[in-house]
């Protein structure tokens, strides 16, 4: 019915000037954060290997906890 008529319009729409534009930006942005994300990536900061794993710390005791708050504050216990 309209077909020709939207293929013409898609086309006028893809190809003026700031459909254009805004792809090259685009475009060269993502180039530009591709080349920084490149220039600080830390080599072996992703690996998941299991040789790599550390231990993870034990748990405190809640008294130890409470006491080392207590400390901060100036808190005497009654």
């Amino acid at each position: 019915m309209f077909k020709p008529e939207m293929l013409r319009l898609l086309a006028g729409v893809i190809s003026s000037w700031q459909v254009i534009t805004v792809t090259i930006v685009l475009v060269l942005y993502f180039m530009l954060v591709s080349y920084v994300a490149r220039l600080y990536h830390r080599p072996g900061a992703l690996s998941f290997s299991s040789k790599q794993k550390k231990k993870k710390p034990g748990k405190i005791p809640e008294a130890e906890i409470n006491e080392e708050e207590n400390d901060e504050l100036n808190l005497e216990e009654e």
